[in-house]
């Protein structure tokens, strides 16, 4: 899990520089956000908007956490120090592309019911608007993102279940519950998650049996074989190899070594790490684990930094690049119950490498 944003999800701050103004949590409405086609959303505490797409051009502007602006275009430039040298066209500056999360905002008519399932009434649901305000059900807080956020949230490309409807004030709301969080239930704006269908889940592949993930530390790449032959690949962000504060981290390294896919659940609750260093993260899509400690493939909301690494000993990826490695490798997973644990050696393949 990646410490880039940590902060700001874990304590949350007001909305600057975007211009979405926020009433009090208790009378607060669904965010506006721009009329445009493509939307970034600030990850990272604040980012420095600058008048040209290099890092020693003029300071023109700043924006904060969760500030949400239209997404002109994407351009390379130059940034020291990273090996990601994009940057965002925004209406007030270039603001750099790792710190910008891509996403769009588009509402959903509710359903009315929801699918009966062996868990109960539910559905899968993922978030398809920047970010969705979320209120307690059933207090005080539980999980420390919870206790400690001031606006809790819920992201863009987040996946969750759904287990009731209902309707408040005139809008109707989903209920989120978290089957492997701390227990905390969470109502939302229902127009702000699209039910994700049967199809979404078909197996790519199915008949290939030799199938193989490689994830190379050194290139930051993971690439997909079958029988040999490269069918995917797509950059991602692995274990951090130093802290916030530039100390190198040992136990954030990903594993190396072959590693069997043993568990895979479309939606999972993340936590760990310390008092201060630590992160707690809910709705983690696509999640792909293959070691007992809990190292997966997983989708990433968070940062925008894929080439370089990140995390805490995980795989962070782009979330359709995620659902593809979920939907490709063994073991299949079902929409009910949406979770699948299989034995020694019935899972594909992951090897780690270095170079």
């Amino acid at each position: 899990m990646t410490h880039l944003s940590r902060r700001g999800f874990l304590k949350g701050t007001a909305i600057g520089a975007a211009g979405l103004l926020l009433r009090p949590a208790a009378a607060r409405a669904q965010a506006q956000f721009p009329d445009y086609p493509r939307l970034g959303r600030v990850v990272s505490g604040s980012v420095v908007l600058r008048a040209r797409p290099d890092y020693d051009s003029p300071e023109v502007g700043r924006l904060y956490d969760d500030a949400v602006v239209p997404w002109l275009s994407e351009v390379a430039g130059s940034f020291r120090w990273s090996v990601n040298q994009r940057w965002v066209e925004t209406e007030g500056g270039y603001a750099w592309a790792s710190r910008m999360q891509p996403v769009l905002n588009q509402p959903n008519q509710p359903v009315t019911a929801l699918r009966e399932t062996s868990l109960g009434p539910g559905m899968w649901a993922e978030v398809t608007v920047p970010f969705v305000d979320v209120r307690l059900a059933n207090p005080p807080a539980r999980s420390p993102y919870l206790r400690e956020a001031t606006h809790p949230r819920l992201y863009y490309r987040q996946v969750v279940w759904i287990d009731q409807i209902q309707e408040q004030q005139g809008r109707v709301e989903y209920r989120v519950n978290e089957r492997y969080g701390y227990g905390d239930l969470l109502w939302a704006e229902a127009t702000a998650f699209r039910p994700i269908s049967d199809d979404e889940l078909a197996p790519i592949s199915p008949d290939v049996e030799q199938k193989r993930v490689i994830v190379d530390l050194t290139r930051q790449s993971l690439c997909c074989f079958e029988s040999g032959r490269e069918v995917y690949y797509c950059r991602i962000s692995s274990g951090a190899k130093f802290d916030a504060e530039g100390k190198p981290v040992e136990k954030w390294a990903t594993p190396l070594g072959p590693h069997l896919i043993w568990r895979k659940p479309i939606s999972l609750h993340m936590s760990g790490g310390t008092t201060g260093g630590g992160y707690d993260l809910p709705g983690i899509a696509w999640t792909t684990l293959f070691t007992g400690g809990g190292v997966a493939i997983h989708s990433t909301f968070w940062h925008n930094n894929y080439g370089e690494p990140m995390s805490h000993g995980c795989v962070n990826a782009r979330p359709d690049d995620a659902k593809w490695v979920f939907r490709w490798t063994l073991p299949h997973v079902p929409y009910d119950p949406g979770d699948k644990t299989v034995g020694m050696g019935e899972g594909t393949v992951v090897e780690v490498v270095e170079g």
